[in-house]
């Protein structure tokens, strides 16, 4: 047992120190089996001459191409360790003489991969065996001298030297050994009758044979023979072949015939009578055949598998029925058929890749192999055409799946590729692998608004805080490069900046102010998305934001003044429907907000007054008698148009004395008591004042033909009032900002002949904080009526704002 341990040190030694070869992508090593797991095998790393970072950092391994991995990469020291246990006569028991494992080692980013060859010696780890503990031969005394009897063979699994290479037989007188040699070279011994047998002296001889292997220390195997001396059966049974060679496909179905052997002997009866059977079988072939012991058919009893094992050899014995025996060999070759389908194995695989990949990046790694061979093990591996990936190999039974186009995420995110491997066999197996490759994001594509710009409508005095709109912005691009976060841009007017707030991650603005119509009425700003990727992209969208105009503003009653007590004076002749004065008022708000109205709410004499619902004109209602009260007062409302109207009141003293003139104006009031007289007049008047127009009317046109021609060409419309828009829904926004005051408005009273037929012209755009500096300058200029003069009140508008209310 030392002597064994010490070889096997020493061919450890040996085998360690032997020369390596590493061609283009091959590293070979030469070991002995059953050596102890974790044993070094060799340094990768200084055989390939790479460094342990490298090792390490593009993950080397080894892996095997169909069989169970006898080694690992050790990538801390570089070394290659034995994994599991070697046994050659396991591994390679159809390989004859040489063991040869084949194993990959790869490297990834960028891929390499290297055949990594073993060749495992054989050591003497196996004892011969015979087949029979004990062997038994019957022989008749008649035996002649120099007969030889052929003896089972011990086994041994061991190659070379250290297979079977002598045999011994225990001292005797009568038999001697000998050692023959078959058609494939083996050596079997042979019984040899040196001295005549007598039945009557010994009838039974017991002999001690033992097979030697040559290895060193030599292991022997040992077996009895028992011979029986026997009556007289003068012929053993003879082969007609001493060796049998027959061919069988794999996969061959049970029962199927192998071959017929066929011995005779010339005895006749029982010693006539010939039984075959095997006498040894190997465990691949133990179950795989079966001899009909009569007839001598050997015929399929298993699965017969060529990769299992291409070639079984048999040793047949026939014997007759006085003992006699006689071997043969029988060699049984398997012909390989394409029953094996490639197989797919993804030894690395990159789930997912980026889409800004460039072509020629490598996906997954693929080692495809077929158990048959020739033809029925060349395999070709394909993908399908509609995909941006190629397939590209460098190494036999490898191939790399690589990028072979522009990846877009947008346009599809995720590919089941299909792999497919056929091999070359009739007919043809293929088998197929999904692999599905993810396309991982990257921030190529910017937010962009739902909008370009979008609009808001706010009314004046919302709390703060008050939700105005909400801006969406979309990302193509997905996880944290889809992720949005709004702000309000730099580029937005600093001063305007601080209107509103944006929450930064639903993009909804809230008011950070109150806003004031009277003040502001329109404001931009500028919101920016901006997402997650590195670099990150933004986008940019305009917010107009238009201030609706809130009834917040009650009517500010200019004329009469209130703060002191001014009568109007109202001659007692005067007739009815005479305009008495008229109540000047004005409101901040805008549109139909700053649309007022008068009532008359409270008066000292009943139906003598009246006020135009829309002019504020107090006119009287019919004519005065002596009787009526010389003083009157009148409380006159007037109400704005808001939706929650507000209101003033303004209080009218007017006195009514005798003596005052009355103004005749140019068109008297009718007078129902005239009759049919009053009627012939205003035809008259109607028919003269109908040819007159006429006549104007034509020399107007001959007037602007001729004379007037240049200046049609020079005359604009800037100076034509503007009347205030008519009612709209409450959607729309009015951006006109002309109410019934304006910041450069002036006042401008004046008194004309006959004013109380004329109108009331007023412009407005201003703010509440004005208003009063108006009413006080207004009050400054507080109109003095006297009985022959009317006044009427002109506010100018101001060039910018023409906007003029009519009454």
């Amino acid at each position: 047992m030392d002597q064994r341990i010490n070889f096997r040190h020493w061919m450890h030694l040996v085998l360690f120190c032997l020369l390596f070869a590493v061609a283009f992508g091959e590293v070979r090593y030469v070991l002995p089996e059953e050596m102890q797991t974790g044993s070094i095998i060799g340094n990768v790393a200084q055989d390939l001459r790479l460094e342990l970072k490298e090792l390490r950092d593009r993950r080397a391994r080894v892996v095997a191409d169909g069989t169970s991995q006898l080694c690992e990469l050790d990538l801390a020291s570089g070394n290659l360790l034995i994994s599991q246990r070697i046994d050659r006569e396991e591994l390679c028991s159809a390989q004859g003489s040489g063991c040869t494992i084949q194993h990959q080692i790869l490297l990834e980013d960028p891929l390499q991969a290297f055949s990594l060859l073993l060749d495992i010696a054989d050591i003497n780890d196996n004892t011969p065996v015979f087949a029979a503990g004990e062997i038994s031969l019957d022989l008749v005394e008649s035996t002649v001298l120099g007969r030889r009897f052929p003896l089972e063979s011990a086994h041994d699994p061991d190659l070379g030297t250290n297979s079977v290479s002598q045999y011994t037989l225990s001292p005797n007188d009568h038999f001697g050994l000998e050692i023959g040699t078959q058609i494939n070279g083996n050596a079997y011994p042979e019984l040899v009758l040196k001295k005549a047998l007598d039945r009557e002296t010994q009838s039974e001889h017991v002999l001690k044979i033992n097979g030697i292997d040559g290895g060193k220390p030599a292991r022997t195997g040992t077996a009895f023979i028992r011979i029986r001396v026997l009556d007289a059966n003068d012929n053993v049974p003879v082969f007609n072949q001493r060796v049998y060679r027959a061919v069988v496909p794999e996969n061959s179905v049970t029962g199927t015939l192998i071959v017929q052997l066929n011995a005779t002997d010339l005895d006749d009866g029982l010693y006539g009578e010939i039984t075959y059977s095997f006498s040894h079988l190997s465990d691949k072939t133990r179950g795989v055949v079966h001899i009909d012991p009569l007839s001598g058919e050997v015929r399929v009893a298993g699965v017969i598998d060529y990769e299992e094992a291409s070639t079984h050899e048999l040793d047949v014995q026939a014997k007759d029925g006085g003992g006699q025996t006689s071997h043969c060999k029988l060699i049984i070759d398997v012909t390989d058929l394409n029953d094996n389908k490639p197989v797919i194995e993804i030894k690395s695989a990159s789930a997912n890749v980026a889409e800004d990949s460039k072509p020629g990046m490598m996906v997954a790694l693929i080692n495809i192999y077929d158990m048959d061979t020739g033809n029925s093990g060349h395999v070709t591996c394909s993908i399908p055409d509609n995909v941006p990936f190629q397939i590209v190999s460098e190494v036999k039974n490898y191939y790399m799946l690589v990028t072979d186009g522009t990846l877009d995420r947008e346009v599809q995110s995720e590919y089941n590729i299909t792999v497919t491997a056929t091999d070359s066999g009739s007919p043809s197996l293929e088998s197929s692998k999904v692999l599905t490759i993810v396309v991982n994001d990257i921030n190529d594509n910017a937010p962009a608004f739902t909008q370009n710009e979008y609009t808001a409508n706010l009314l004046e005095n919302q709390p703060i805080g008050t939700f105005v709109m909400k801006v969406t912005a979309q990302d193509m691009d997905a996880a944290s490069n889809a992720k949005l976060l709004y702000q309000i841009s730099k580029d937005t007017n600093s001063d305007v900046s601080s209107f509103l707030t944006i929450n930064i991650e639903t993009g909804e603005l809230f008011t950070s102010r109150l806003f004031d119509y009277e003040q502001s009425v329109y404001f931009q700003i500028k919101v920016e998305a901006q997402d997650g990727g590195n670099p990150q992209l933004t986008a940019t969208c305009t917010v107009n934001v238009f201030i609706k105009d809130q009834n917040d503003n009650a009517p500010i009653i200019l004329y009469p003044v209130q703060a002191f007590i001014v009568e109007d004076m109202v001659p007692l002749e005067a007739p009815r429907g005479y305009l008495v004065t008229k109540v000047v008022a004005v409101d901040a708000d805008s549109g139909h907000n700053a649309w007022l109205s008068y009532r008359i709410i409270k008066e000292t004499q009943p139906s003598l007054f009246m006020v135009g619902l829309h002019t504020g004109e107090i006119r009287t209602m019919r004519a005065f008698m002596e009787n009526d009260d010389p003083k009157q007062t009148i409380v006159i409302v007037v109400t704005d148009n808001g939706h929650d109207p507000l209101s003033a009141t303004a209080t009218v003293s007017i006195a009514i004395g005798e003596g005052l003139p009355v103004v005749q104006e140019l068109f008297d009031l009718p007078d129902e008591s005239q009759g049919s007289d009053s009627l012939r007049l205003y035809l008259v008047i109607a028919l003269l004042t109908v040819s007159s127009l006429l006549i104007l009317l034509i020399i107007g046109v001959f007037y602007f033909k001729l004379c007037r021609r240049g200046y049609v060409y020079r005359s604009t419309t800037a100076n034509l009032p503007v009347f205030p828009t008519t009612y709209y829904p409450p959607s729309f926004t009015d951006f006109s900002h002309c109410g019934t005051l304006l910041k450069d408005d002036r006042y401008d009273p004046f008194l004309t002949t006959g004013s109380w037929r004329g109108d009331f012209r007023f412009g407005s755009n201003t703010d509440t904080d004005t208003l009063k500096k108006r009413s006080a300058a207004y009050q400054k200029n507080t109109l003095r009526r006297t009985s022959a003069d009317r006044s009427t009140l002109k506010i100018r508008a101001g060039p910018q704002h023409p906007c003029y209310v009519v009454t």
